[in-house]
């Protein structure tokens, strides 16, 4: 069998299973990539995700994580839902976040489609990852030509928006490598002036991620700082503004998948009743929610901030 057939085999299975993007290429070190994520932790736009800096060249080079790697497959799978919290006034959850942990439910797929490629093509080494380990996942989506990296930094599909997670397969089986897409963000700036933050850079295509209102309430343990007082836009978790104002997610679709279906009671809690959330309700409401990651106690500063 050659590459072409095995890679027409395996984005086939991919859809298959539920991911609604697939690209595939050629492992090897990021130079470019290498120099840019080294500018970016020298500026220290890394803030207190001091992981970020962590393993600097397994990050840059998949064959440091998977010996003898010949090959990355990028996957992505939508999470888009149309549906909004019932109460405008209410502390607001990224889209991401509605349903179960993303990590786990792709990752289970991400398996499956690995035992799958080990039994149709025989002896096969690799690893599965889903934001799980070093891996510049939006580089490697790029290069597989799943979208291009906007100027919001994120990963763009012309006919698919951006409300979708990447996970990647790094194997040592050869396979057809998908080229690059072109940048379609033009002279668009939609992201860069919605930003209460200001931490996408005047030009875009770079992050201060100490100033993404995602870093400030997931990832930042310590206290929100005073200089962004009324600027969170009502994030209690999370934040979806730089997606809802792009052009291209008037494509997004809404997913299929009954694990990312929000629980009434999340959509349906008022402003007051998210102020005097109890530890026990937050609990219930998000039993398997990646909101879990940020604990009870995270997620109520984060509401008493907003307050």
């Amino acid at each position: 069998m050659n590459v072409n057939q095995r890679s027409s085999l395996i984005r086939e299975k991919a859809l298959q299973l539920g991911f609604f993007m697939c690209g595939f290429s050629k492992a090897g070190f990021m130079e470019d990539e290498a120099r840019k994520l080294d500018s970016w932790l020298n500026l220290n736009y890394h803030g207190e995700m001091s992981y970020m800096a962590n393993h600097f060249e397994k990050r840059v080079d998949p064959t440091l994580l998977v010996p003898g790697a010949k090959s990355v497959i990028s996957l992505a799978y939508n999470y888009y839902n149309p549906t909004t919290q019932a109460d405008q006034q209410a502390p607001k959850i990224a889209k991401y976040a509605y349903g179960k942990d993303y990590h786990k439910v792709v990752r289970k797929k991400l398996n499956i489609l690995f035992e799958w490629i080990k039994l149709t093509f025989g002896a096969v080494s690799g690893r599965v990852f889903v934001d799980s380990a070093p891996v510049l996942e939006r580089d490697w989506a790029k290069r597989s030509g799943l979208g291009w990296i906007g100027k919001n930094t994120l990963l763009i599909n012309p006919k698919k928006g951006s409300y979708f997670f990447l996970a990647e397969i790094i194997l040592d089986l050869k396979l057809q490598y998908d080229a690059p897409m072109i940048d379609y963000c033009g002279t668009c700036t939609n992201c860069i002036d919605a930003c209460p933050t200001d931490a996408i850079s005047p030009n875009g295509y770079f992050m201060d991620g100490s100033k993404c209102i995602s870093y400030l309430t997931i990832e930042l343990k310590t206290a929100i700082p005073e200089s962004f007082r009324d600027k969170m836009g009502n994030w209690m978790f999370g934040c979806d503004i730089c997606q809802q104002v792009c052009p291209w997610n008037r494509f997004s679709e809404a997913h299929t998948d009954e694990n990312f279906i929000p629980k009434q009671e999340l959509l349906s809690m008022t402003r007051e009743e998210w102020k005097d959330i109890s530890e026990p309700i937050f609990e219930t409401i998000f039993e398997g929610s990646p909101v879990k990651r940020t604990k009870y106690d995270g997620l109520k500063r984060n509401i008493d901030f907003l307050l």
